[in-house]
């Protein structure tokens, strides 16, 4: 009995050299985001919208009307009824901007991660491992229904997807790394796909590493992909962060998107090593990346289309997740998932949306 708390523990604390302590912002002392005028306001604060997560938040997104859904991905080994010790498999949160209540929207969530709405105000999100779907999801966010928009391909089951992009012809991109879970590894690549319109699945790439976070740029040439390969399928076995890196090169690739789909020209966008790199990314309406980075310096790095870094927003201690922008009043707000909780802070951009359908 001894050897299985032990066991657990040790677990917990893997898990949290991962997701960084929860802290809040003013508990972190976070200081003041810096950096090109044109992207960071003077005097803006990082302020703390949500806390009190087990595992960690991840996939913040911005529904049409601007509210705000973000996951919960509840860590089997250390997330569950504390008296049944039954498991849970994930979360999905709906915070009011206008009235700043959070109420849950959905558990469980097939162990969701990355959240994007399409041009139509429809959810997708892509469902891990661990107990997860290991699909992309749709919810019909009119008539709450929702649909398997890709789980298998060549027959069989996808590793564990991990975040996806929407671009502007309706198509989806998603990674499928396998970061954590049980599950076998059905997939011979940690492999990123496209789901066209009609439903086709293709494998575009299967050469990135392990990818993370996804992006198409606002102009939709380009595709920029996080490789954040830590060494390992399960987070279970993952390094202490005062190990050194040992899978580089822990960066962004980017790709030219071609007409008929296909991807090429891979190149380096930028490189994190020999620190921890990027997760999750977003872009602003001029095609300025937002992207979350989780070695020594945690925060949001933002860079020019160019490679060029603009500005830099610190998490303090906390390692941040993902990114979205809001909408409407709020489009220059830069939602932050990091650890056990959601921030926010103002810029002076708007974020880039999906256009509506004519």
């Amino acid at each position: 009995m001894m050897v299985c708390k032990l066991l657990q523990y040790i677990k917990y604390f893997a898990i949290a050299a991962i997701a960084g302590s929860a802290l809040s912002a003013d508990e972190a002392g976070f200081p003041e985001p810096v950096g090109d005028p044109s992207i960071i306001l003077p005097g803006e604060q990082v302020e703390l919208v949500w806390s009190g997560g087990c595992g960690t938040t991840e996939g913040v997104s911005s529904a049409p009307d601007g509210t705000i859904f973000f996951s919960e991905i509840t860590f089997t080994f250390i997330c569950g009824d504390p008296e049944t010790k039954q498991l849970q498999a994930g979360n999905i949160w709906r915070h009011d901007p206008t009235t700043g209540e959070t109420t849950l929207f959905r558990s469980p969530s097939g162990m969701s991660n990355g959240i994007k709405f399409d041009a139509n105000g429809d959810m997708f999100y892509a469902m891990g491992a661990d107990y997860g779907m290991r699909s992309i999801g749709k919810t019909d966010m009119k008539t709450g229904r929702s649909y398997i928009v890709a789980g298998l391909f060549n027959g069989r089951s996808l590793n564990a997807p991990n975040d996806l992009t929407i671009d502007e012809q309706g198509r989806v991109w998603f990674t499928d790394p396998r970061v954590m879970g049980h599950e076998d590894m059905e997939q011979p690549f940690r492999g990123v796909y496209r789901v066209d319109t009609d439903g086709t699945i293709t494998r575009v790439i299967d050469s990135a590493g392990a990818p993370n976070g996804i992006l198409v740029s606002p102009d939709q040439s380009t595709l920029y992909v996080a490789n954040i390969d830590v060494g390992t399928f399960d987070f279970a076995s993952v390094r202490a962060d005062n190990m050194p890196l040992t899978v580089p090169p822990h960066n962004i690739w980017a790709f030219d998107i071609n007409d008929d789909g296909s991807v090429g020209n891979r190149r380096e966008f930028v490189s994190f090593f020999p620190q921890e790199g990027a997760d999750g990314l977003i872009a602003d309406v001029d095609g300025n990346l937002y992207v979350t980075s989780r070695g020594e310096r945690k925060g949001v790095v933002v860079f020019a289309p160019d490679g060029t870094e603009l500005a830099y927003i610190s998490t303090g201690a906390v390692k941040p997740t993902n990114v979205g922008f809001g909408r409407g009043d709020d489009s220059n707000v830069l939602y932050i998932t990091a650890g056990t909780n959601v921030y926010k802070v103002r810029v002076s951009k708007d974020g880039y949306q999906l256009p509506s359908p004519s």
